[in-house]
């Protein structure tokens, strides 16, 4: 969960507490700007998922078209089969029980936000999914469109791209372009593995780059230091076909579990 401070004119707020004692409601402008993201990724629904995934990969493997890859990991189902019907069903399954999941979570973070501050007011929740497949229409074809890492940013379509633990993120609006199949960055990206950063900095280096940002700053989270990250500005500015900035985000405060 992050909770960051909100620049930007044309979005709405999504957090605002009202203090204890003040006497009278503030304006829009007076109140404190919040923009609260919230990424859920529990246990048990991966190992849900991860279940019926190897069992489908399992059945792709054993039907005759597959038996003569170069890698077995390359098995497909073929559209119109009771295969592939029965692996859409599996995987449309998987999304939902997702999204439902995503949703209790949210729903008991504002219950207890509620609970501390009773004048709190939410906005629409900006919902982006960023590692999903999508049954979508694009140069006249009918396709199915896996996101992996990446965001829909159809015209119009508010969507989220986060940096790192102590970088910068972004709402953004989707621009609708047909070249990248009506897609964004889920973020800055990874520069290097997890192993990688590990070895290469230090708890020092994740004290100075977080610096600012309540966080956790041990060892377990070291993989996670934002040198371990592309330059968000610039990935930024490689998609500007892509998306347009409608807020930027700074971070004040980072909880990883």
């Amino acid at each position: 969960m992050c909770i960051s401070k909100l620049k930007g004119k044309n979005v709405d707020v999504l957090v605002r507490p009202r203090g204890r004692g003040q006497r009278r409601p503030r304006s829009a402008a007076q109140h404190r700007r919040l923009a609260v993201g919230l990424q859920a990724r529990g246990r048990r629904g991966h190992r849900l998922r991860h279940g019926r995934g190897a069992h489908q990969i399992g059945r792709a493997r054993k039907l005759a078209h597959n038996q003569k890859l170069p890698d077995r990991d390359l098995a497909v189902f073929l559209a119109g089969t009771a295969e592939m019907q029965a692996y859409r069903r599996d995987l449309f399954w998987a999304q939902r029980y997702a999204k439902a999941n995503r949703e209790v979570m949210l729903a008991l973070y504002q219950d207890i936000v509620r609970k501390m501050f009773a004048e709190v007011r939410f906005e629409d929740p900006i919902v982006c999914h960023h590692n999903y497949v999508s049954e979508e229409t694009h140069f006249g074809e009918d396709v199915l469109v896996t996101r992996k890492g990446a965001i829909s940013a159809r015209e119009g379509e508010l969507g989220i791209i986060p940096g790192s633990m102590g970088t910068r993120s972004f709402i953004v609006r989707g621009c609708g372009s047909a070249d990248s199949f009506h897609s964004a960055s889920h973020g800055a990206g990874r520069r290097m593995s997890r192993g990688q950063a590990k070895r290469s900095f230090s708890l020092e280096d994740l004290a100075d780059q977080t610096a600012g940002v309540e966080c956790r700053k041990d060892r377990a989270v070291l993989d996670e230091i934002p040198g371990a990250y592309k330059d968000i500005d610039r990935v930024m500015a490689n998609q500007r076909d892509s998306v347009s900035v409608v807020a930027e985000l700074k971070q004040v405060m980072c909880v990883k579990g």
